[in-house]
């Protein structure tokens, strides 16, 4: 059975998607820009204050789905520059302790113009 996962403490969909689907004892959530989820606006300019919304938006959906960063598997993690790798990862290894395998790809561009996206896939046990 499916699970949809939504918590007004992350930003509200903006498509036809859930923010996270669980099955099993698996959370699958969708990719997360750095939307303040209270005022709907892009936070920060540069690519460490994106990285830090983004993930915090990930953990508000861990959360609200019963787990936490510790229990993540696998990031897939988009950036629009692969300049920013360096600095995005500064941000990143703060709150993915636990090393999940991952990729990370920079792409043409994000949603909204966004610097970076960051989705991940957890375990609920």
């Amino acid at each position: 059975m499916l699970k949809k996962v939504a918590t007004d403490k992350a930003p509200a969909a903006i498509g036809p998607y859930s923010q996270g689907i669980i099955v099993d004892k698996m959370l699958f959530a969708s990719g997360q820009i750095p939307i303040n989820p209270a005022t709907g606006e892009i936070t920060g300019t540069n690519i460490t204050e994106q990285a830090e919304q983004a993930i915090k938006n990930v953990g508000e959906i861990l959360k609200e789905a019963g787990t936490d960063y510790t229990k993540v598997v696998k990031t897939t993690c988009f950036l629009a520059e692969m300049a920013d790798f360096a600095a995005f990862n500064a941000v990143y290894e703060k709150y993915f302790t636990e090393k999940p395998a991952r990729s990370c790809v920079a792409v043409k561009q994000l949603p909204k113009d966004v610097l970076c996206e960051v989705e991940v896939i957890a375990y609920l046990g």
